[in-house]
């Protein structure tokens, strides 16, 4: 048990400098200066710091920045709210105009403060506004040949602003004049192509220039034409076809006149150098086939092809507006082996996800095979059996995480693949010939969505460091415009593994955007029955297995933390008819209160936890969410319907499984006592008694005995309750099971399995038990946000100084700013420190003392540990 605090020192330091930016920090739709904005009524948000407390606020919006305090087009007039996201309410918006907006705040003693100006730009917000045809190269889906499209344009006028729209099916890569446009990668995010196209917008005017210009694009196949077979049935998608795309290149001149150039039948095609591309398998180029220049204006296109006309996938075009997937780190080899004359093995030094980058020269037709695993074989070559299990197409056809480069001989050449990514930590490089190759010659792009961090842990141990560090790229490694299961093996977006996570990557990322993309997904995949497959986007596979609550429970768990975390409803609003779809449909089939449909405590160590009982909980949870959802949108009836509803669940749970003599769920396995415990099912005159057995089950067993469901809510049931040292006790071990073992045994990511010597589910690099990542936030830092002050609005501090660990900081970058919790022990005391941020508060909670109400500001407390 924790030993007693007692508070002998309170020093409070509410004290600010007062900065020239109070207000920084300006977002529309969660996006810093967003082109190609859909949302009619946006969402404007903004930063104070350098004052405690914002009393009033007013927005502006207008066309012209010079004019716009004088002359907005919108005028909020002045607020008095403290709140800092607003939706945008004035006159319509109009498509593809640029609009600049400010703020004005006025503290609690009236003082003003005004922002700088920025701005938002919208985008098509119809279908309707498309001028371009969909265009592609008429071959048939099995065609292995990746195309490229030209077009060149005349511009006789000046130009103030151009902008390329772009919708295709498949993966795109723009240039203009010979120039790659932007540094996207992976563009656009994978939908489920028949029900959602994403669109993307590019500000094209720094490429132009007066006279021809030349437009190219590559297309690859990503998700919507996949080729070779695997278990989940890509291959048979509804939707697929050959690669094609859409694009609208719309043009502003200075004297104030406009021009849209769309896609037709002008535009020419060609195969490439890419003979084969696979979002699972690889890339083969041959640079004997590259027609350099063929993106520019001077190249001679007459043997090229005319393009053929076609369908949109679907009609539902929208913008792609979230965090693009970028190269975001370049990792350089760690070291480099030579296994024979042929082949050679380069180590990146950490599980990654991405691509490597190869430089090398040698004869025409030589053939260089890059082979990607995350670990090797006794003889040292990489071994991809951890990782190849569910793959079905012929080897030598299309061979896994493989890329081929075939050399054109004319010196030092550069190869990386365009339309896939891999996970790896390790390049094996098979060369048929002589190739000069060393250290230097590979290097590797971890890419991922580019969501900005918010999060930071530190502490005085190296194990917890490296497990935060690793969680967290894990997190990453598995963002690709949706959450998925690993980078490698499947690239699911398994919906289990997402609401996991979601913790971990909202207190260390700022994941909205993916995520609100990503529930649009899940909605697009639900049956009319309400049924939702357990991985999405999917083309038909995961209707029947694995969907149960204790999966798709993210359809309510996500919106409602997107709620926690940033204070805005938008994403819950939009799910709100989802989710009682969902509860609705196992309502039906589960009348008296109990379902045992879901995968269970999937990968238990030892101990199976009772289905039933397990996926129960997550059906209570969705009620208990959408109960907590009516109220907040005032839908009394459905409040009053979905109460009554969770605690017929609830009933019915404890009823069943809850043995009140012995304080016992079930077997009273460790995943049976704390998901209760987590999951609010333990009636409160029994939370004492279960979570004292929870302890004593966990010191019986010696070790953590958890599964995936598991994993969320033992550390969390164990703090919560009282036993924070146990709790960080199993997280800190490094001996099996652990977090701390993978550790141990070099894991730079998280495993798929506690076992690494698995004869299958060993994937190292998974996100799925990846909840100690929130942990840290929650019971060391004590960061907590308040259901009833969303948004870190008003925060919650319920920090443990656990035993075996002197010093630990957390730092949370919410939408009103840093939280920073830091204690270090020192000479029998615990000198705490905390800092709120402008315009919020926070509730501190320490043993032994009453609640303490925290104003923004520095505070420092000094705790005598007895």
């Amino acid at each position: 048990m924790k030993k007693a605090l007692t508070l002998t020192v309170f020093i409070v330091l509410s004290t600010f400098l007062f900065a020239n930016d109070v207000i920084d920090n300006l977002q529309c739709e969660h996006m810093i200066a967003p082109i190609g904005v859909d949302n009619p009524n946006p969402r404007l948000s903004w930063r104070l710091q350098g004052i405690k407390t914002q009393s009033v606020y007013q927005v502006y919006t207008g066309t012209d920045s010079s004019a716009l305090w004088r002359q907005p087009v919108w005028n909020s007039g002045k607020i008095n709210s403290s709140a800092v996201l607003v939706t945008y309410a004035g006159i319509a918006l109009q498509p593809f105009k640029k609009y600049y907006w400010g703020i004005k705040v006025w503290d609690d003693k009236g003082v003003e403060y005004t922002s700088s100006i920025t701005s938002f730009e919208m985008g098509m917000m119809n279908i309707n506004q498309w001028q371009g045809a969909w265009i592609t190269d008429g071959h048939n889906v099995h065609e292995k040949r990746a195309a490229s499209f030209r077009k060149t344009i005349n511009v006789n006028k000046t130009i103030t602003k151009a902008r390329a729209y772009i919708a295709a099916g498949g993966l795109f890569e723009l240039y203009v004049n010979g120039v790659k446009t932007g540094n996207q990668r992976l563009n656009p995010m994978f939908t489920r192509y028949d029900r959602r196209i994403l669109y993307v917008t590019y500000d094209i005017a720094g490429q132009l220039t007066s006279g021809e210009n030349t437009f190219g694009i590559m297309l690859g196949n990503g998700w919507f034409n996949h080729q070779p077979p695997a278990v989940w049935f890509f291959d048979e998608a509804p939707w697929r076809a050959r690669p094609k795309f859409c694009m609208d290149i719309k043009l502003t001149y200075s004297d104030g006149t406009e021009e849209t150039i769309g896609t037709n039948s002008t535009w020419k095609y060609a195969y490439n150098e890419i003979t084969q591309n696979n979002i699972y398998t690889g890339e083969m180029h041959d640079a004997r086939l590259a027609q350099p220049g063929w993106m520019t204006k001077n190249f001679t296109d007459t043997a090229w092809h005319n393009v053929v006309y076609t369908s949109a996938p679907s009609k539902n075009i929208v913008s792609q507006l979230l965090q693009p997937i970028r190269d975001v780190d370049t990792v350089n080899t760690a070291s480099l082996k030579q296994m024979n004359d042929s082949t050679r093995v380069f180590n990146m030094g950490r599980n990654i996800s991405g691509v490597a980058e190869l430089k090398v020269s040698g004869s025409t037709g030589a053939r260089v095979k890059l082979v990607y695993g995350e670990r090797l074989d006794s003889l040292g070559f990489v071994d991809q059996s951890n990782i190849i299990v569910h793959y079905r197409p012929k080897p030598d056809s299309d061979p896994f995480q493989t890329d081929v480069f075939i050399l054109s001989g004319k010196g030092e050449e550069s190869f990386r693949s365009l339309f896939n990514y891999k996970g790896f930590q390790y390049v094996q490089v098979v060369c048929d010939k002589s190739v000069r190759l060393d250290k230097n010659s590979l290097k590797a792009y971890f890419m991922h969505s580019d969501v900005p961090q918010t999060g930071y842990i530190s502490s005085s141990s190296d194990l917890l460091n490296k497990i935060w560090q690793a969680t967290n790229n894990s997190y990453l490694s598995n963002l690709f415009g949706y959450p998925t299961d690993c980078p490698q093996r499947e690239k699911n977006g398994w919906t289990g593994d997402a609401h996991i996570a979601v913790e971990t990557g909202l207190y260390n990322y700022d994941g909205i955007t993916v995520y609100e993309k990503w529930l649009a997904d899940l909605r697009d995949a639900q049956e009319p029955n309400g049924v939702l497959p357990a991985i999405v986007p999917t083309a038909i596979w995961g209707y029947d297995w694995a969907n149960g609550p204790d999966w798709t429970s993210s359809i309510a768990i996500i919106p409602w933390n997107i709620y926690l975390f940033y204070g805005d409803t938008l994403l819950l609003r939009q799910s709100y008819n989802a989710i009682k779809q969902y509860v609705d449909h196992i309502a039906g089939i589960s009348p008296d209160g109990l379902t045992d449909w879901g995968l269970g405590d999937w990968i238990p160590i030892k101990s199976e936890a009772t289905k039933e009982l397990a996926t129960s909980i997550y059906y209570y949870a969705d009620a208990d969410i959408l109960t907590k959802a009516a109220t907040l949108f005032g839908n009394k009836a459905d409040a009053s319907k979905y109460d009554a509803l969770r605690q017929k669940i609830k009933n019915a749970i404890n009823a069943k499984y809850l043995k009140r003599e012995t304080g016992l769920y079930a077997n009273g396995y460790q995943t049976e006592l704390s998901m209760p415990l987590f999951w609010g099912i333990v009636p409160d005159d029994m939370k004492i008694k279960v979570a004292a057995n929870l302890a004593k089950r966990v010191k019986d067993d010696g070790q953590l005995d958890v599964g995936l469901l598991g994993s969320k809510a033992i550390l969390n049931a164990l703090t919560e309750n009282g036993y924070a040292d146990i709790a960080y006790d199993l997280a800190s071990r490094d001996t099996y099971p652990s977090w701390g073992w993978w550790i141990k045994n070099g894991a730079t990511t998280l495993y798929e399995n506690w076992r690494i010597d698995n004869a299958s589910d060993v994937s190292f690099n998974h996100i799925m038990f990846g909840e100690i990542g929130a942990w840290y936030y929650k019971a060391l830092g004590g960061i907590y946000p308040d259901e009833k002050e969303p948004g870190f609005k008003h925060i919650i501090l319920k920090p443990n100084f656990v035993n075996g660990l002197d010093q630990f900081e957390a730092k949370h970058e919410s939408p009103y700013g840093w939280i920073i919790s830091k204690w270090k022990k020192e000479n029998g005391k615990v000198q705490y420190q905390v800092e709120v941020p402008a315009n919020s508060t926070a509730t501190l909670y320490l043993p032994g003392s009453a609640p303490t109400l925290l104003s923004a500001g520095k505070h420092e407390f000094n705790i005598k540990q007895n």
